[in-house]
């Protein structure tokens, strides 16, 4: 069993970084999470502690971004959604209308919403409001924002992704993005190309940053920057924190209330923690 949980984490995050909706199932009916590919590897970390130190409990965790996840609860085909923005209000009534409840919100962790370049690039901060001109078009080489003389190259999540509509309503102030932002399915793959293109920006949750630089990110221009971390996502100075979900349909019962339970938990947040975001308390 150890084994094959071990291959089961492989497989998703390699799904997640692929951008591939892929299972992880073991025999039984469990209790199934689907949805944030910010959340995949966290909730894959979750279940695998959770069934050993739980004998005989199951969990299935999939991946394919908060919409995915957001859909596959509204269709009734997961136990718990995991998404990465909170529900919009056509997906709760979505919810209502087909099971006369508006669903039950259960913040689990918070992540200080990265930016990524490469880490040859001299960049150290940049502003909220360069942010919205470079991930709009408005501002395309590195020099307009003080860098090189360089063309930029913008990479972003994919439509689905709970990250995406976080990034467009509270970074873009619900702009569209550019036309040249490269779009990839799942933060790994967004992180993977920051690090091969010495041009590159993009953004995603903080436990993906490995091999890139984070940028410090500054509410207003000429004010200092702030990287993500335990103290500035706590006291909210980092100003892309945003809170990580669980939703139901009903407020959790039986096993599916032990394991958020749980979750909320001393061990389960310290795995918050080793995952690389930030716990809520």
């Amino acid at each position: 069993m150890r084994r094959l949980r071990f291959v089961a984490a492989a497989v998703v995050a390699l799904a997640s970084s692929m951008g591939v909706v892929v299972g992880v199932a073991w025999a039984g009916r469990g209790i199934t999470l689907k949805g944030s590919d910010t959340m995949v590897i966290l909730g894959q970390r979750w279940a695998e502690e959770y069934m050993a130190s739980h004998p005989g409990q199951v969990l299935e965790v999939t991946g394919g971004g908060s919409g995915t996840g957001i859909a596959a609860l509204i269709n009734g085909t997961t136990d718990v959604c995991m998404s990465s923005r909170p529900m919009k209000e056509d997906e709760k009534r979505k919810l209502r209308d087909r099971f006369q409840s508006m669903g039950v919100e259960i913040p689990v962790a918070k992540d200080g919403l990265t930016v990524y370049i490469h880490e040859s690039n001299r960049i150290r901060t940049l502003s909220l409001e360069q942010l919205k001109q470079i991930f709009t078009g408005q501002v395309d080489n590195w020099k307009q924002v003080g860098g090189a003389d360089a063309r930029i190259i913008p990479y972003s999540r994919e439509n689905s992704s709970g990250t995406y509509v976080y990034f467009k309503d509270h970074v873009l102030g619900g702009r569209d993005y550019s036309p040249r932002c490269q779009t990839l399915p799942g933060t790994a793959a967004v992180v993977n190309a920051v690090a091969r293109d010495p041009s590159g920006i993009g953004y995603g949750g903080a436990a993906y940053a490995k091999g890139v630089r984070e940028v410090a990110v500054a509410t207003r221009g000429g004010e200092p920057g702030v990287l993500p971390s335990p103290a500035t996502v706590r006291d909210g100075s980092y100003p892309i924190t945003r809170y990580l979900y669980f939703y139901a349909r009903q407020r959790p019962a039986g096993r599916t209330k032990a394991f958020v339970d749980w979750v909320l938990s001393d061990p389960g947040q310290s795995i918050v923690t080793r995952v690389g975001y930030f716990p809520l308390r």
